[in-house]
């Protein structure tokens, strides 16, 4: 089950932002060992050979490229290069994503077009070129990874994150429904409070450098009592990537150990 042999993936932000397993880098590193022939492509390229080096020694290839993915010359010209090089498209993973602090008050407008930029019109950029590819050859499937700060408020103001990862969940259902017919499928994963290399930037920036007092309050807050890991999510992104889930578009999973179904504060 859940073999992808013969399909060509495509995976933006393939890489790690630090050591250890981010999510891009956990699920490029899956997609290739359950067959798939991946290309990572990420605006850091080192980041991304640290990915490929990961994938070669468990004996499996990972082609790597470096790409903007909010320039649309850049994106267009990366989805081409794959198609050229591998004939085919079968899977599109968004999975890049990155948060600023700031209220509409206190973000700067250039901020505000940044996060946008970057957790949503890259998709759009991808999604664009990526959709006629697997029109033309009888179908495909796309899964973008959002975010719980897209379906509630979680603790720190982020506003131009929050509204952009919105935007992708219902971006991702309108376009499931524009092209269901066409055979392409269109899903989401939504991570909740995760444990990546990620979170010790996110502490400078959230909470004045303090990682342990924010990793024992993401803890708290989840009712499962702990943070979830970047597999936890490369394995949601694999099912909707898969053959089994055929009959699923239009639609998320919500990877958050049931933080969105409580009142996400610490327990009483």
């Amino acid at each position: 089950m859940l073999r992808l042999d013969g399909k060509i993936a495509l995976v933006t932000g393939c890489g790690s932002s630090a050591p250890g397993w981010g999510n891009g880098k956990a699920i490029t590193t899956l997609l290739a060992r359950q067959g798939a022939t991946v290309m990572g492509v990420d605006r850091d390229l080192a980041a991304a050979e640290a990915t490929r080096a990961v994938i070669a020694e468990e004996g499996n290839a990972l082609h790597v490229a470096a790409c903007d993915v909010t320039d649309k010359q850049a994106v267009a010209q990366t989805v081409a290069d794959c198609v050229a090089r591998f004939g085919r498209l079968d899977i599109l993973v968004n999975n890049v994503g990155q948060s600023e602090p700031g209220t509409p008050a206190t973000m700067e407008p250039e901020v505000w077009e940044q996060q946008l930029d970057l957790n949503l019109t890259s998709a759009f950029l991808t999604t664009r070129n990526a959709l006629p590819v697997m029109e033309a050859q009888g179908g495909g499937a796309i899964v973008n990874v959002s975010s719980v700060a897209g379906m509630r408020w979680i603790g720190k103001d982020q506003v131009g994150y929050a509204a952009a990862k919105a935007g992708l969940i219902h971006f991702t259902k309108v376009t499931a429904v524009a092209y269901a017919k066409a055979g392409v499928r269109l899903n989401c994963v939504v991570p909740g409070l995760m444990n990546t290399p990620l979170l010790k930037r996110i502490a400078d920036r959230y909470a004045g450098g303090e990682y342990e007092a924010m990793m024992a309050r993401r803890h708290a807050q989840v009712p499962m009592g702990q943070m979830g890991d970047a597999w936890d999510i490369a394995h949601a992104v694999l099912f909707l990537a898969s053959d089994e889930a055929r009959y699923i578009t239009g639609t998320e999973i919500v990877v958050d150990g049931g933080l969105t179904a409580s009142t996400g504060g610490p327990p009483l």
